[in-house]
Protein backbone atom coordinates (compact mmCIF):
# COMPACT_ATOMS: atom_id res chain seq x y z
CA UNK A 1 0.00 0.00 0.00
CA UNK A 2 3.04 2.28 0.41
CA UNK A 3 3.58 2.42 -3.36
CA UNK A 4 0.06 3.82 -3.78
CA UNK A 5 0.73 6.68 -1.37
CA UNK A 6 4.02 7.40 -3.09
CA UNK A 7 2.41 7.40 -6.55
CA UNK A 8 -0.47 9.57 -5.35
CA UNK A 9 1.97 12.01 -3.73
CA UNK A 10 3.99 12.23 -6.94
CA UNK A 11 0.86 12.98 -8.99
CA UNK A 12 -0.12 15.64 -6.47
CA UNK A 13 3.32 17.23 -6.84
CA UNK A 14 2.93 17.14 -10.63
CA UNK A 15 -0.44 18.91 -10.53
CA UNK A 16 0.99 21.60 -8.21
CA UNK A 17 3.58 22.53 -10.85
CA UNK A 18 2.91 25.50 -13.11
CA UNK A 19 1.65 24.68 -16.61
CA UNK A 20 5.03 25.36 -18.32
CA UNK A 21 6.78 23.05 -15.83
CA UNK A 22 4.18 20.31 -16.38
CA UNK A 23 4.72 20.61 -20.14
CA UNK A 24 8.52 20.45 -19.80
CA UNK A 25 8.32 17.47 -17.45
CA UNK A 26 6.01 15.61 -19.84
CA UNK A 27 8.29 16.42 -22.79
CA UNK A 28 11.34 15.21 -20.86
CA UNK A 29 9.57 12.06 -19.69
CA UNK A 30 8.63 11.17 -23.29
CA UNK A 31 11.91 12.30 -24.84
CA UNK A 32 14.34 10.44 -22.58
CA UNK A 33 13.50 6.86 -23.64
CA UNK A 34 13.36 7.88 -27.30
CA UNK A 35 16.80 9.44 -27.10
CA UNK A 36 18.17 6.44 -25.18
CA UNK A 37 16.87 4.17 -27.95
CA UNK A 38 18.21 6.51 -30.63
CA UNK A 39 21.69 6.25 -29.16
CA UNK A 40 21.57 2.52 -29.86
CA UNK A 41 20.23 3.02 -33.37
CA UNK A 42 20.96 5.12 -35.44
CA UNK A 43 23.76 6.23 -33.09
CA UNK A 44 24.97 9.40 -31.42
CA UNK A 45 26.02 11.54 -34.42
CA UNK A 46 22.96 10.78 -36.54
CA UNK A 47 20.61 11.19 -33.59
CA UNK A 48 22.16 14.55 -32.66
CA UNK A 49 21.95 15.71 -36.30
CA UNK A 50 18.29 14.69 -36.43
CA UNK A 51 17.53 16.45 -33.15
CA UNK A 52 19.29 19.60 -34.41
CA UNK A 53 16.78 19.80 -37.26
CA UNK A 54 13.98 20.28 -34.73
CA UNK A 55 15.33 23.23 -32.77
CA UNK A 56 14.98 26.98 -33.00
CA UNK A 57 18.15 28.91 -33.82
CA UNK A 58 19.96 29.70 -30.60
CA UNK A 59 21.57 32.99 -29.80
CA UNK A 60 25.29 33.04 -30.61
CA UNK A 61 27.33 31.23 -27.99
CA UNK A 62 29.63 34.23 -27.51
CA UNK A 63 26.72 36.48 -26.53
CA UNK A 64 25.56 36.49 -22.95
CA UNK A 65 22.21 34.77 -22.45
CA UNK A 66 19.26 36.99 -21.70
CA UNK A 67 18.43 37.40 -18.03
CA UNK A 68 15.23 35.36 -18.38
CA UNK A 69 17.07 32.44 -19.92
CA UNK A 70 18.90 31.44 -16.74
CA UNK A 71 15.78 30.57 -14.70
CA UNK A 72 14.31 28.89 -17.77
CA UNK A 73 17.51 26.84 -18.26
CA UNK A 74 17.69 25.85 -14.57
CA UNK A 75 14.00 24.92 -14.60
CA UNK A 76 14.41 22.79 -17.70
CA UNK A 77 17.41 21.02 -16.16
CA UNK A 78 15.34 20.32 -13.04
CA UNK A 79 12.45 18.86 -15.05
CA UNK A 80 14.81 16.61 -17.04
CA UNK A 81 16.43 15.45 -13.79
CA UNK A 82 13.02 14.58 -12.32
CA UNK A 83 11.95 12.76 -15.50
CA UNK A 84 15.20 10.77 -15.52
CA UNK A 85 14.73 9.80 -11.87
CA UNK A 86 11.24 8.42 -12.51
CA UNK A 87 11.94 6.94 -15.94
CA UNK A 88 10.98 3.34 -16.53
CA UNK A 89 14.40 2.63 -18.05
CA UNK A 90 17.83 3.10 -16.53
CA UNK A 91 19.47 6.19 -17.97
CA UNK A 92 23.04 7.38 -17.80
CA UNK A 93 24.46 10.86 -18.36
CA UNK A 94 24.52 10.84 -22.18
CA UNK A 95 20.80 10.44 -22.96
CA UNK A 96 19.91 12.73 -20.06
CA UNK A 97 22.32 15.44 -21.23
CA UNK A 98 21.30 15.05 -24.86
CA UNK A 99 17.63 15.42 -23.90
CA UNK A 100 18.42 18.53 -21.85
CA UNK A 101 20.50 20.01 -24.69
CA UNK A 102 17.68 19.40 -27.15
CA UNK A 103 14.94 20.83 -24.92
CA UNK A 104 17.00 23.95 -24.24
CA UNK A 105 17.78 24.42 -27.92
CA UNK A 106 14.07 24.05 -28.73
CA UNK A 107 13.51 27.00 -26.38
CA UNK A 108 16.15 29.04 -28.22
CA UNK A 109 18.70 28.75 -25.40
CA UNK A 110 22.23 28.24 -26.75
CA UNK A 111 23.37 25.48 -24.41
CA UNK A 112 26.35 23.26 -25.25
CA UNK A 113 26.71 19.51 -24.87
CA UNK A 114 30.06 18.69 -23.28
CA UNK A 115 31.83 15.36 -22.95
CA UNK A 116 34.86 14.73 -20.79
CA UNK A 117 37.01 11.81 -19.71
CA UNK A 118 39.02 10.78 -16.69
CA UNK A 119 41.34 7.81 -16.10
CA UNK A 120 39.72 4.98 -14.13
CA UNK A 121 41.16 1.55 -13.30
CA UNK A 122 43.33 1.06 -16.36
CA UNK A 123 40.94 2.76 -18.78
CA UNK A 124 38.93 5.89 -19.30
CA UNK A 125 35.55 6.89 -17.91
CA UNK A 126 33.48 9.31 -19.97
CA UNK A 127 30.83 11.72 -18.77
CA UNK A 128 28.40 14.09 -20.52
CA UNK A 129 26.83 17.29 -19.25
CA UNK A 130 25.24 20.48 -20.56
CA UNK A 131 26.64 23.97 -20.09
CA UNK A 132 25.28 27.44 -20.61
CA UNK A 133 28.07 30.00 -20.94
CA UNK A 134 30.49 27.59 -19.26
CA UNK A 135 28.19 26.89 -16.29
CA UNK A 136 27.14 23.23 -15.89
CA UNK A 137 23.36 22.94 -15.75
CA UNK A 138 22.96 19.25 -14.94
CA UNK A 139 26.11 18.58 -12.95
CA UNK A 140 28.17 20.03 -10.14
CA UNK A 141 30.37 23.07 -10.68
CA UNK A 142 33.55 20.97 -10.26
CA UNK A 143 32.79 18.72 -13.24
CA UNK A 144 35.76 20.28 -15.09
CA UNK A 145 38.04 19.14 -12.27
CA UNK A 146 36.68 15.58 -12.25
CA UNK A 147 36.54 15.13 -16.05
CA UNK A 148 38.81 16.67 -18.65
CA UNK A 149 36.38 18.07 -21.23
CA UNK A 150 37.12 17.83 -24.92
CA UNK A 151 38.45 21.20 -26.06
CA UNK A 152 35.42 21.87 -28.27
CA UNK A 153 31.73 21.46 -27.62
CA UNK A 154 29.94 18.54 -29.20
CA UNK A 155 28.01 19.99 -32.12
CA UNK A 156 25.85 18.08 -34.57
CA UNK A 157 27.03 17.64 -38.14
CA UNK A 158 25.34 19.84 -40.70
CA UNK A 159 21.74 18.73 -40.85
CA UNK A 160 20.99 20.09 -44.30
CA UNK A 161 20.54 16.84 -46.17
CA UNK A 162 20.62 13.08 -45.89
CA UNK A 163 23.72 11.75 -44.25
CA UNK A 164 26.25 10.03 -46.40
CA UNK A 165 29.14 7.85 -45.53
CA UNK A 166 29.80 4.43 -44.13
Amino acid sequence: MGWWRSTRANWQKFWRLAWPEQTLLAQAFLTLPLIAGGLVWPGFRRLQAWLARWVRPASPVAAAPEAGQWPQAWGTARMVQIAARYSLIRLNCLPTSLALWWLLRRQGIGADLRIGVTPRSGGLEAHAWVELQGVPLNDQDDVHERFAPFPVTITPPEATGPERGP
